[in-house]
C-alpha cells in the first residue's frame, strides 16, 4: 500500500513537537532538569546498590581499620574495617526513603488540616492554635523529644519529622483556602448551592496543588537534614543501619586522623538536598505564572 506524500508532512510535525516542546521546557526551567539528573542518580544509587561493586556494608575487618581511599576501598574503610563506600551508597536508601516518606505525609496531613481550618472558624481556633504551638518549637526538637520516648528505628524516625513538619504546611494550606474564598468563582459556587465537601475537592483543592508541589520538595530536603541530625545525634536509626547520619557519627571521632569517613557520606547528603531544592526552585517558576510571563 502507497502512502502520499502529503502524509508524511503531516506526521513529521507531529514527531518533531514533543522533542520541540521537552527542549524548550528544559531551557526554560533548567535547574529542574539539573535537579532531576542528579536525583536520579542518588535514587539509582540507592536501588542498584548490590550491583555498584559493593559489598556488605556491615562486614567487619579489623585488620583493614582506617585505610584511607584505594583501589579497592574506594571510599576508605572505618575504624571497624568496614568499606566506608558501600556504606555510603547503601546508607542513600534510608535518606530518600525518610524524605520520601515525610514528604508525602506531612503534605497529606497538613493538606487535610488546611483545608478544614481555612473554611471552618471552629476547627480554625482550635487546630491553628495547635499547629502554631508546634511550629514556635524547632523541628529538631520536635524529633528528638518524641525519638527519646520510642526506640530507635526508622519507621519512629519518619513520625517524629512529619509531626514537625505538619504545621507549615498546614498553614500554607490555610492561607490558601482563605484567599480563595473570597474569588467570584467560590462565591458562585457557593451561591449556587454546593456542598461544602463538593466546593473543597472540586474547586479548592485543584488550586492547592501548585504551592503543595513546591513545599512538599523542601519538606522532603528538611527530612532528610533532620533524619541525619537525629542519626548523628544517637536517637534516629539504629546503628546497624548504615545511614549517612550514622556514618558521620561513628567517623567524628577519628576525623583528625580519618576525615574521609565523615567527608563521603556528608558529600551526598550536600548533594541530595541541593538536587531537590533545585526541583523545588525550578517547579516555583514553573508553576508561578508572574515568572513565567518574564521568559
Amino acid at each position: 500500500m502507497s502512502v502520499a506524500p502529503t502524509d508524511f508532512a503531516l506526521s513529521a510535525p507531529a514527531a518533531a513537537a514533543p522533542r520541540r516542546g521537552l527542549a524548550d521546557a528544559a531551557r526554560r526551567h533548567p535547574t529542574i532538569v539539573a535537579g532531576a539528573i542528579l536525583l536520579a542518580v542518588v535514587a539509582g544509587m540507592a536501588v542498584f546498590a548490590p550491583y555498584l561493586g559493593t559489598v556488605d556494608p556491615q562486614a567487619l575487618s579489623p585488620a583493614q581499620r582506617l585505610e584511607w581511599p584505594s583501589a579497592q576501598h574506594w571510599f576508605g574503610t572505618d575504624m571497624l574495617g568496614r568499606d566506608v563506600y558501600s556504606r555510603t551508597v547503601y546508607g542513600a536508601r534510608v535518606s530518600l526513603a525518610a524524605g520520601l516518606s515525610v514528604a508525602l505525609l506531612s503534605t497529606a496531613l497538613g493538606l487535610a488540616i488546611g483545608l478544614v481550618t481555612g473554611f471552618s472558624r471552629p476547627a480554625d481556633a482550635v487546630l491553628m492554635r495547635i499547629m502554631d504551638g508546634l511550629m514556635s518549637i524547632p523541628a529538631v526538637l520536635i524529633a528528638i523529644a518524641l525519638m527519646a520516648l520510642t526506640r530507635a528505628s526508622l519507621q519512629n524516625v519518619v513520625f517524629a519529622i512529619t509531626i514537625g513538619q505538619v504545621p507549615q504546611i498546614a498553614r500554607l494550606v490555610r492561607g490558601i483556602v482563605l484567599s480563595l474564598r473570597e474569588l467570584p468563582f467560590v462565591e458562585a459556587a457557593v451561591a449556587s448551592g454546593t456542598r461544602p465537601l463538593r466546593l473543597l475537592l472540586r474547586h479548592i483543592l485543584p488550586n492547592t496543588v501548585p504551592s503543595l508541589y513546591v513545599q512538599a520538595t523542601f519538606t522532603a530536603a528538611s527530612a532528610m537534614i533532620v533524619e541525619a541530625i537525629l542519626s548523628f545525634l544517637g536517637v534516629g536509626t539504629p546503628p546497624n543501619i548504615p545511614s549517612w547520619g550514622n556514618i558521620m557519627a561513628e567517623g567524628r571521632d577519628f576525623f583528625q586522623i580519618a576525615y574521609y569517613i565523615v567527608l563521603f557520606p556528608g558529600i551526598m547528603l550536600s548533594i541530595t538536598v541541593l538536587a531537590i531544592n533545585l526541583c523545588g526552585d525550578g517547579l516555583r517558576d514553573a508553576l508561578d505564572p508572574r515568572l513565567s510571563r518574564r521568559m
